[in-house]
């Protein structure tokens, strides 16, 4: 069964191969105060900084997920309250999970088919964060990087946190436009879940510095103290980190990985373009997702595709939420071949 569920979604097929490699390296068994461990986390710094086009002096930390990045950007970050701007049911998870830490933190609910009005954004002093969710699973939208690059240019005194749980390694991001990024393996790194990566900027880590929180379990500042010798303040992951740095070993530089996820979702669009039972639920071209792609028809005709799917050995992601009933979601993941796409197109031209 191939499925294309968006996550957890496909591992990438090398992931035996990693696996073993880890065993035999005796990886399983690395304590994670030893060189093996602070070397395996430089390198895995490093990769990111080659393929993903990390800048220099951003720190890459571990996680137990993305949201887990939501309690330490409120707990270690926030000093007054944020400003989260979203379209759907990620966006605002994290908004009511801030207003438990920051309880006078904002929504700024935008519909999905639109883009943000940035020359409309009106952020009052107050809000000392802004809160972007770049790739809203739930409903298949994106922000694109000239949206983020406008509102960094727009409040540059202020800290931006931005979600790319979906998107993160599947299509380019520019880093450098704002200072705190953060997503999960089990999407676009093609892994299994259970780990998460967070991005900070010199700016964000001078930042906690100055709010000063200590004393948490995942408090930013002694993540920190603990990535300056390579080294975590939990007992982490190893084997998932391992994979991470192979994966990324061996994936292309980012820009590459970009146009094969544009050019990929550009024929899904077309395939359902050309359909006549469904459609493509977001039908703005500057909203929607490059990484995770949803559809809508009748209730009973979802249901009955998604049978029929499971039946050729392809499993389609149910939408999410209010959207179950009516839509499935397609992942454009890179651990996904174009032969497995090309799959999935062809069946879906039945249509």
């Amino acid at each position: 069964m191939i499925t294309f569920a968006p996550g957890p979604s496909k591992v990438y097929d090398k992931l035996p191969q990693y696996m073993q490699e880890a065993y035999q390296q005796g990886i399983l068994s690395a304590n994670h105060r030893s060189a093996v461990f602070m070397n395996l986390y430089q390198e895995t710094e490093t990769l990111m900084k080659e393929k993903l086009h990390l800048p220099e002096g951003y720190r890459l930390l571990f996680t137990s997920s993305a949201t887990e990045s939501w309690e330490i950007i409120s707990q270690s970050i926030v000093q007054s309250s944020s400003y989260h701007i979203f379209s759907g049911s990620f966006g605002k998870k994290w908004f009511n999970y801030a207003k438990h830490i920051a309880p006078t933190s904002f929504a700024h609910i935008i519909a999905a088919e639109d883009t943000i009005d940035i020359e409309g954004l009106q952020i009052g002093e107050n809000f000392d964060l802004i809160a972007i969710t770049q790739n809203e699973t739930s409903n298949a939208t994106q922000v694109s990087n000239a949206s983020i690059a406008a509102i960094a240019n727009k409040y540059p005194e202020k800290m931006i946190a931005v979600d790319t749980t979906s998107s993160m390694a599947g299509i380019e991001l520019d880093f450098k436009l704002v200072d705190i990024w953060y997503a999960s393996v089990q999407k676009c790194f093609g892994l299994p879940a259970g780990l998460g990566v967070l991005l900070v900027s010199p700016k964000a880590i001078a930042k906690a510095k100055d709010k000063g929180e200590t004393g948490r379990y995942n408090s930013l500042n002694f993540m920190l103290e603990n990535a300056q010798t390579y080294q975590t303040h939990y007992t982490p992951n190893v084997f998932a980190i391992y994979l991470l740095k192979r994966v990324l070993q061996d994936m292309q530089e980012i820009q590459h990985v970009d146009r094969i996820t544009r050019e990929r979702m550009r024929k899904l669009e077309d395939a359902i373009a050309n359909t006549t039972k469904f459609r493509l639920l977001i039908q703005n071209p500057e909203a929607r997702s490059s990484t995770v792609l949803a559809v809508t028809g009748r209730e009973e005709f979802i249901s009955q595709i998604k049978k029929n799917a499971e039946k050729e050995g392809m499993q389609l992601g149910s939408g999410y939420g209010p959207l179950k009933p009516s839509s499935f979601r397609i992942a454009n993941f890179p651990a996904i071949t174009d032969q497995e796409m090309e799959r999935l197109i062809t069946f879906l031209k039945t249509y």
